[in-house]
């Protein structure tokens, strides 16, 4: 199997390898067995996967394909898939996020929410600071007259330690400006989300 380029400019030497073998070790395993031995390599890749949402920013996300337009009703891109990692446990949490605004003379190619979406969950997060962070970056980049962002999630920490509750669903909900404050437009948002 040929070795990505990032992989074979990081193997053994980098921080994060090394930390995955004290990891190991510290857990009582020989991170030198056959079957441990690359495991620090693939697992440092990994977490720079998981985290790659450091490398970029919402600014880059939206230097382009912002475009004028007159169109004022809501727009909705709804059922964006994500995996994020809980900064409590660094366990897993992933689901859906569906995102809504309302233009003021601004919209964006719909690709840029679900970038938007993924730049914030490739990151140790928090669900309510992600679902924050996505809707007051939309809003700083659109300037829209309101936004609107769901989150549903299960959690990994949840459901693989303490109360070990495997069905649990997170769902938290961040709405400005009109999004907030005109209950047709709240419920429009609503009623759209129940329409599977």
């Amino acid at each position: 199997m040929k070795r990505s380029p990032t992989r074979k400019k990081h193997i053994g030497t980098d921080a994060l390898s090394q930390s995955v073998r004290a990891f190991l070790v510290a857990l009582g395993r020989d991170p030198k067995s056959v079957e441990l031995r690359e495991t620090p390599d693939r697992v440092a890749e990994a977490w720079r996967h998981f985290t790659r949402g450091y490398q970029s920013s919402a600014d880059e996300i939206f230097s382009e394909g912002v475009f004028e337009d007159s169109y004022d009703g809501m727009v909705l891109v709804r059922d964006i898939d994500f995996f994020s990692v809980c900064e409590h446990h660094l366990v897993p949490f992933y689901g859906k996020c569906h995102v809504a605004y309302v233009p003021a003379r601004r919209v964006a190619g719909l690709s840029k929410v679900a970038r938007l979406v993924e730049l914030h969950a490739r990151r140790l997060q928090v669900q309510e600071r992600m679902t924050r962070e996505i809707a007051r970056d939309l809003a700083r980049a659109l300037r829209p007259r309101g936004v609107a962002v769901r989150v549903e999630a299960r959690h990994l920490c949840m459901a693989m330690r303490g109360v070990e509750q495997k069905n649990a669903d997170v769902i938290t909900v961040y709405a400005s400006g009109v999004m907030k404050t005109d209950p047709a437009l709240a419920e429009e948002f609503r009623a759209a989300l129940a329409r599977r």
